[in-house]
């Protein structure tokens, strides 16, 4: 860093903000750290009274933090991902609806490189909005350009490190299970829940079939919503150690081959994951229709985004399954499921 006149500082970086005062109308930044003076500049420059500033003179091999950011998000963004402008050194990654898929490995290895920053949020997070995910900079002014070099060759050896799986949309069969609502004695409240959180990550509940607590009948409508063409069947209730509650058994009379019958998660312990030649049925416990975030929301996502979910992704919930149950529910952006 020297003091400079102005009128030789063309090209070289500024190290502070310069601050650009109008009596009783403005006060702010006309230029801020990290710009580059162009020829133009000079005149502002000395309109503001600023005859010699601070600049960094950047070595050979060295690179501005702006070019360092611009050059890491790119080498290190994946699809349905735009990256925001650079702002004091840091660009944004803005990620489209869809479920977060971030490299762990590779992004432990780019932070392993000294001065370099890739902050993301936890891989697997359902996204529902545009909104940003992951950040990037570099710490100092300028670095050192074989550290980016790294950072490139590093991504080069995979796909991506950060991008979004999108939600494929997907034609849903609800069954509702229960006596107590197939005879009309009390409301079904299950559906219009199921249905909202469907919509909400893009896919649609083709129908609703009630059944009583007889197994077969359970089966039947599984079935005719899978020759009707679903892409997924969610069976809701029933899913308890209750004698009457017959779902789970339902769901094995299809012949479909059962993932899980269980989860390590509060809420969502009654859970179950079967596949029939390639079509998932879920068993969802009443906690689903009670609970904002539950394993419905853990999982289902992953499935819309194709994942293959298996019992050791289930066992793997354990750490993490525990909801806080916090007075306000914030989820995804709490530990509940990370």
């Amino acid at each position: 860093m020297k003091t400079v006149p102005v009128q030789d500082a063309v090209g070289m970086v500024l190290c502070h903000d310069m601050t650009k005062i109008v009596p009783g109308e403005s006060k702010g930044p006309v230029f801020r750290k990290g710009h580059i003076i162009m020829e133009e500049d000079v005149r502002t420059l000395l309109e503001i009274g600023k005859e010699h500033i601070y600049v960094l003179d950047m070595e050979k091999g060295c690179i501005h933090e702006n070019e360092a950011a611009h050059r890491i998000a790119n080498a290190a963004v994946g699809p349905n991902i735009t990256l925001s402008d650079v702002s004091e050194g840091r660009i944004n990654f803005i990620a489209e609806p869809g479920l977060l898929d971030v490299n762990v490995e590779a992004l432990n290895r780019i932070n392993s490189i000294e001065e370099v920053v890739l902050a993301t949020l936890h891989t697997g997070q359902q996204v529902t909005e545009t909104r940003p995910v992951a950040g990037t900079r570099v710490v100092p002014l300028v670095i050192d350009e074989k550290k980016i070099r790294q950072v490139e060759a590093i991504c080069a050896e995979y796909d991506y490190v950060v991008g979004i799986r999108p939600f494929r949309r997907l034609s849903v069969g609800l069954v509702t299970t229960g006596s107590e609502v197939y005879h009309g004695r009390i409301k079904d409240k299950f559906g219009p829940v199921i249905r909202r959180k469907f919509s909400t990550l893009g896919s649609e509940v083709m129908g609703q079939t009630l059944t009583s607590d007889d197994p077969a009948m359970t089966r039947d409508a599984i079935m005719a919503f899978i020759a009707g063409g679903a892409e997924m069947v969610v069976v809701t209730g029933g899913m308890s150690v209750d004698p009457d509650d017959q779902t789970p058994t339902a769901i094995r009379l299809t012949g479909a081959d059962v993932i899980t019958y269980g989860s390590p998660t509060f809420p969502g312990v009654m859970f179950m994951v079967a596949e029939l030649n390639g079509v998932p049925i879920l068993g969802l416990p009443g906690c689903v229709m009670y609970y904002r975030a539950s394993v419905f929301d853990l999982i289902v996502p992953r499935l819309l985004a194709g994942e293959k979910v298996t019992r050791e992704d289930i066992v793997s919930l354990g750490h993490g399954g525990f909801c806080a149950t916090c007075e306000v529910c914030r989820y995804p952006i709490c530990p509940f499921g990370k």
